[in-house]
């Protein structure tokens, strides 16, 4: 007998190959092991098989211990006749002994026969153990082995196909394959050792791996290379890979594409590794493409193609979604987040960099060998974390690079890095940059990485544009290969390392920094400056000489000279910081599209400094008085901000400014005049006043500005009565008016086009407003803030696009009752609010920011304190409340998203969800309750008791504080689960504002809940008490509430919410209701969050099962005193009764207790839920 390899090994392996399939030949060969084994190496299991068809020259005894040994698992297929062979019969008893040995895994199969013939050794195995007895040639030990060796397999758990599937082979053959994959937990690629924060980044994609849609998915993994996209993918398809017919990990896409017959190579991988190692001939991609199609339309496959970089790499794998089986699932890894746009339904994945506690495990388990550094170098460490901006790729590399040097090396090391970036890092991500279609793509990358990483990207648009470049495309293309992104400031961000790469690709220019096309290095700048030698190929420098930056300097400024610029002719972009230029700027060059001065040491731009070209002047800080003397003519120049120019008095005449369309004065403190001719800015999109607090007129040319959208001007305090006519300015939509002199507001000075009002600390008070704005049928947001308002202008509520209201600050506002529907709403610091109502049910806010409400006591629809004086008498009655005027006042905590401590108020009472609650100071229980316990828990059987209809529940319980915090997650500190398991019904509440006892000190929370038909007569109800720390529930019990207790109460008790706890309430799951948090709450998804938190597991989960037994003998006892106390209710009736027929209304009380005697001690032999 010889051994086939299914497929190849490579040496590297410890287990030459997963299984050894052990058969009886004649029996089963070319059925169903032929089937089994295709199926293993379809499976991608490299399996060995007997086969009679090879040679028979060599020798069995030397070549089945080393086959043997070499497989991780073995398959014993038993079929009639395999007890026959004396070759089968020898592989068994060697399998065994490698068990023995080893961890080595047997599996024995029963095709045909039943497990207890192989044990025993009857029927066709007795009759060939028959024959090997009368055999002289086998010795007697031999065949006592076999049937020791028989015996031991069929004790193993097994498979057996007349059990499996109602015997269908097909389906058999897939069990045994799953079963061998879990015994195996085999692992098809080898990953980093190292995956600190890895959870986090594959849950995303492991949840959707395994959502059983039967959708054929992509999802794309994209990122700056060396991120870990790879690693990620491979632990993915690592976890997942079983659970699918096919699989392939097509590793390095682009490098591989770019051989010859690149494609066709990959191609030939794919098809080799869903055919389980069967090569398949390809000689071109059209023909490849046919047969990929035939392979993945019948299989549901797992697709990995890793580093793919253009559409070409996947229409030759891709191709058409449609052909793939239903529920294939493929990954993507790419530095192109682009690559799929056309295609629908992809889900993209941009992995984030590690942040600086994952940054600085990774790198100290690569430079140390363990989490964290060792003593003496965590400063250092800390230092190349930063410098690594949490790129896996840079941390390894750092790391492996100083693993066992002494710190004079790191240091030396340190600051080699920050001049030099390390060759392996920048070669790995210059990749994406070699990618760039063209130059222009390469040139704008290069500009941002030097100049304008950070800036917003609208003026970058505009300072390129006027360089000739198509900015917004190539910015596309930039975020699209993940080398730029845009965030939600719109700056434009790069990751420092990928910054570091694009300012080495211009370092490597020359060694002669006058001879690079940037200067970003501030020492390279001042060498260049200083020596006067800059030459015409630069197009950008950069200078910043702060103080903060240079120490070492003695004076603020830096004097350099004009004439320093003279051979700098194609200077486009000019970045200076505390730099005064002496001399002339006839021969300054001419055409800069950017200029950036900050601290401009002038009192006005030089009369000789052409500006024809400039785009976007920056002129932060200056020493300006007035911007320019005369008419200057700056036809190109489209943003001009002065920010911070605490000397400017006046602008300039704007005269041959045609094209300007932002203009910045923000905080020139001294600014008191702005020139008429601002009025003739016709494409003045933006002007920024903000701080001006000294003008006192604005021209009225202003209000002609057509074009204007944002206006702003905030802070300008000294503004005489703002009475501009805006309702001219037909495209404005912002207007920030924050702290200028409003007495009144009339509405038709604001333009109907208005989106965005902010009017914060204008002195409005509540006549301030007009009837309605009826004008403004636009407006989204609006801010009132830290006005004295006292309630609500009615003007307010007839805004029906209004998303956004701020009231903060508002000392004097009391209610807002009647709001419209708005996104959301702002109180915070508005410490006389009281009450809050709105006009229906559906204009609650989605986002409530509130803090420092102190006062607030009720917000409709969510909940309302009332001091307890002011409570129902009749409740009070019904919770056994007295002597409550000498109760001391608690610490409550009342929902405030900034005041977390909770404050000290009297006694009140809470009405929330149709509960209603409240706090006593203590741990002394008012009134009487049938059922208690010393636990947190309590279980019990709902009574039938004749005229009494069960309407709900009284329930107390007693916590303390016992001082010791642990973080648990849990939304409420303090909750009541209430489950009717009779009916499959739960409330899970946590009131809004609870008691707060003080250390060792306790708590009482009585609540009142109606549950109407909710409960009945004959349920088993369980009340259960869930803290967190610092709370701890010392005593909890309910008391049954019966309608003729309830009936004579006012329904003005529920005033605020007169539902049951169950009406109108959204099931979290089914029959589950989660009352918490309000309203304010709408989406569901905030509570799943919550799933995987062990608190969640223990309320929704079958929780305290021990209390409820341990409580099971003490509630096991109260029939007994239901029924006395049932009797002495009758009794108490009895004697009240003057009617005739006393005598036999004494033996019908006596009759009925000795019933309800009999009836609890009955109950009382039976558990309680069987009662």
């Amino acid at each position: 007998m010889a051994l086939v390899r299914a497929r190849e090994a490579s040496s590297s392996d410890s287990s030459t190959y997963h299984v050894f399939l052990s058969f009886r030949g004649e029996d089963t060969r070319k059925t169903f092991t032929d089937h089994l084994y295709e199926a293993f190496v379809s499976a991608g299991l490299r399996t060995f098989r007997d086969d009679d068809e090879l040679e028979r020259g060599e020798d069995i005894k030397l070549e089945l211990p080393i086959a043997i040994q070499h497989s991780r698992s073995s398959v014993v297929v038993f079929s009639k006749d395999y007890a026959s062979s004396k070759w089968c019969l020898d592989e068994l008893v060697r399998i065994l002994e490698r068990k023995k040995a080893s961890k080595h895994v047997v599996l024995p199969v029963f095709y045909d026969i039943d497990p207890s013939e192989v044990r025993k050794q009857t029927g066709s195995f007795a009759k060939a153990f028959s024959r090997h007895q009368k055999n002289r040639s086998l010795s007697k030990d031999r065949v006592n082995g076999w049937r020791a060796a028989l015996a031991e397999v069929a004790d193993l758990a097994g498979m057996v196909l007349q059990n499996e599937n109602d015997g269908h082979e097909a389906k058999f053959i897939k069990k045994i394959v799953k079963v061998i994959e879990a015994k195996l937990s085999r692992t098809p690629l080898s990953v980093a050792p190292y995956l600190v924060g890895i959870n986090s980044r594959v849950k995303e994609i492991t949840l959707w791996l395994q959502d059983r849609s039967s959708n054929v998915g992509i999802f794309v993994i994209c990122g700056i290379g060396g991120i870990g996209k790879t690693t990620i993918a491979q632990v993915v398809y690592n976890s997942n890979f079983s659970r699918f017919e096919g699989r392939s990990f097509l590793e390095n896409i682009r490098e591989i594409s770019e051989r010859p017959n690149g494609l066709v190579q990959v191609q030939m991988q794919l098809l080799y590794d869903i055919l389980g190692g069967r090569e398949v001939k390809i000689h071109s991609i059209s023909e490849g493409i046919i047969k990929i199609k035939d392979v993945i339309s019948c299989k549901k496959v797992l697709l990995v193609l890793d580093d793919v970089d253009h559409t070409s790499q996947l229409d030759a794998i891709l191709r058409m979604r449609d052909w793939f089986h239903p529920g294939s699932k493929i990954i993507i890894t790419t530095r192109r987040a682009g690559l799929l746009k056309s295609q629908k339904a992809v889900k993209v994945h941009n992995v984030q960099t590690l942040n600086d506690v994952e940054s600085l495990e990774l790198f100290s388990w690569h430079a140390f060998g363990q989490d964290h550094p060792i003593d003496g170098y965590i400063e250092l460490s800390e230092r190349v974390v930063r410098h690594s901006g949490g790129l896996p790729l840079a941390l390894q590399v750092f790391g492996s690079s100083l693993s066992g040097q002494n710190l004079d090396v790191w240091e030396s090391a340190l600051k080699k890095l920050e001049a030099i970036p390390n060759s392996d890092i920048m070669n790995k991500l210059k990749l994406s940059y070699e990618s760039l279609q063209d130059d222009h793509d390469k040139n704008l990358f290069l500009h941002i990485a030097c100049f304008f990483i950070g800036k917003d990207k609208d003026v970058i648009v505009k300072i390129l544009d006027g360089c000739g470049f198509f900015t917004i495309v190539g910015i596309q293309n930039l975020i699209d290969r993940c080398l730029v992104a845009v965030d939600e400031y719109n700056k434009v961000k790069m990751h420092q390392m990928i910054r570091d790469m694009g300012r080495e690709i211009v370092r490597q220019e020359s060694k002669e920094p006058e001879k690079r096309s940037r200067l970003w290095n501030h020492k390279d700048s001042l060498n260049v400056l200083r020596e006067k030698n800059g030459s015409k190929k630069i197009e950008g420098l950069a200078l910043n000489m702060h103080p903060a930056d240079c120490p070492s300097r003695k004076s603020n400024m830096v004097v350099l000279e004009t004439k320093a610029f003279t051979r700098m002719v194609k200077l486009r972009f000019l970045q200076l910081s505390y730099v005064q230029l002496n001399g002339c700027y006839e021969e300054f060059p001419n055409g800069l599209r950017w200029l950036h001065w900050l601290k401009f040491p002038l009192d006005s731009i030089p009369s000789d400094l052409l500006l024809e070209s400039m785009v976007v002047l920056e002129m932060h800080y200056s020493s300006l008085r007035q911007i320019w003397k005369g008419i200057k003519y700056l036809p190109a120049l489209k943003i001009l901000d002065l920010s911070h120019s605490h000397d400017l008095i006046e602008t300039a005449d704007f005269s041959s400014v045609p094209n300007l369309e932002r203009f910045i004065l923000e905080d020139c403190v001294s600014l008191v005049y702005v020139h008429e001719s601002i009025g003739n800015l016709e494409k003045l999109v933006y002007l920024n006043m903000k701080g001006c607090r000294n003008i006192t007129k604005l021209p009225k040319s202003i209000s002609m500005l057509k074009s204007l959208e944002t206006f702003i001007v905030s802070g300008c305090s000294s503004l005489n009565e703002f009475s501009m006519e805006m309702g001219k300015m037909e495209s404005l939509k912002v207007f920030l008016g924050d702290e200028i002199p409003i007495s009144r507001l009339h509405t038709t000075t604001l333009p109907r086009t208005l989106v965005v009002l902010s009017l914060t600390e204008c002195n409005l008070s509540d006549d301030a407003f007009p009837r309605d704005f009826g004008n403004l049928p636009s407006l989204q947001s609006l801010d009132l803030s830290s006005n004295p308002i006292c309630s609500l202008p009615d003007c307010i509520r007839g805004l029906t696009k209004l998303n956004h209201l701020a009231f903060s600050r508002c000392s004097k506002l009391k209610s807002l009752v009647g709001l419209p529907r708005v996104t959301e709403l702002v109180t915070v610091h508005s410490e006389s609010l009281e009450k809050i109502t709105f006009q229906t049910i559906s204009c609650i806010p989605e986002r409530f920011m509130h803090g420092y409400n102190f006062k607030l006591s009720e917000i409709e629809y969510w909940y309302k304190l009332e001091p307890i004086e002011r409570v129902d008498a009749e409740m009070i009655k019904l919770l056994g409340l007295c002597n409550l005027e000498s109760m001391k006042a608690i610490r409550m905590f009342i929902p405030d998203m900034l005041y977390r401590y909770g404050m000290i108020r009297p006694l009140e009472g809470l009405y929330e969800y149709g509960i209603f609650s409240t706090f006593l100071p203590g741990n002394e229980v008012p009134g009487r309750f049938s059922h208690t316990s010393k636990g947190s828990s309590i279980s019990f059987t709902l009574p039938s008791l004749p005229n009494f209809k069960i309407q709900g529940l009284n329930i107390f319980a007693v916590y303390g504080n016992s001082g010791v915090y642990h973080f648990s997650g849990m939304p409420n500190p303090v909750m009541i689960k209430i489950s009717n398991k009779s009916k499959n019904l739960n409330w899970i509440y946590g009131p809004s504002c609870y008691g707060i006892p003080d250390d060792g000190n306790d708590m009482t929370w009585l609540s009142h809940w109606k549950f109407g038909n909710r409960l009945e007569c004959g349920d088993e109800v369980t009340v259960s008490i869930f803290t967190s720390s610092p709370f701890l529930v010392k005593e909890c019990g309910i008391q049954l509430v019966h309608e003729r207790e309830v009936e004579i109460m006012s329904i003005q008790d529920f005033s605020i919410d007169p539902c049951h706890p169950y009406e109108d309430l959204e099931e979290f799951v089914p029959g589950t209701y989660f009352l918490w948090g309000g309203p304010m709450v709408k989406d569901k998804d905030y509570v799943f969050n919550w799933q995987k938190e062990d608190w969640f597991r223990s309320i929704f989960g079958d929780s305290n099962e021990e209390n409820d037994q341990e409580e099971g003998q003490q509630v096991g006892d109260k029939p007994l005193a239901i029924a006395v106390a049932a009797a002495e209710a009758l009794v108490e009736a009895e004697r009240a009764s003057n009617t005739a027929g006393r005598r036999g209304c004494k033996i019908f009380v006596i009759f009925t207790a000795v019933f309800f005697l009999f009836v609890s001690l009955v109950f009382s032999r039976f558990p309680l839920s069987r009662s």
